[in-house]
């Protein structure tokens, strides 16, 4: 690695490439940037009493109202017991509430209460934060660069999810 003047940003990876992957660096590279950016978020979560997760749970609460807890299972993609642990840590911290659906007294619906709307303007500022953490090193040309290409690729792994019968990637919103 060549030497870096003070306060340039980095360029290269930190990590080097293991040789199991030399011939996938792009993947190596992203799922090094996802496993940071997660840490990063988590840390900002933390300061809110939120564990990682749990802000895409409420962020779908917020935006769709009261939905049924098999809806809100499928619509963040996970295992039925990681997010009725969840749900139940939200539902101690008053975050959300649960009640039996009118239409289906066996079926729960699920909702954000009142006083989580300060937890709304919390998360948005919080992600707000992780994005310029995430992006200072980049102007607003290659941000912009950036997102279109990140949804090439998740376009593409879509439809090769979606041909392959393995994944919805509705539940990946």
């Amino acid at each position: 690695m060549t030497a870096q003047a003070a306060g340039e940003p980095r360029t290269e990876p930190v990590c080097p490439v293991p040789g199991a992957v030399l011939d996938g660096p792009v993947s190596h590279a992203i799922s090094r940037v996802a496993r940071l950016h997660r840490i990063a978020a988590g840390r900002a979560l933390r300061d809110l009493g939120l564990h990682p997760g749990q802000e895409f749970l409420m962020m779908h609460l917020w935006d769709s109202g009261a939905v049924r807890q098999s809806e809100l299972i499928k619509a963040v993609g996970l295992d039925p017991s990681t997010v009725t642990k969840m749900l139940q840590r939200l539902e101690q911290a008053g975050h959300v509430r649960r009640r039996p659906d009118p239409a289906d007294r066996r079926a729960s619906l699920v909702e954000a209460t009142e006083t989580s709307c300060g937890l709304l303007f919390e998360v948005r500022r919080a992600w707000g934060e992780l994005e310029r953490q995430t992006l200072a090193g980049l102007d607003a040309s290659e941000s912009a660069q950036l997102t279109r290409l990140l949804g090439k690729v998740e376009t593409t792994l879509c439809s090769e999810l979606a041909r392959s019968g393995d994944g919805d990637c509705d539940t990946a919103c």
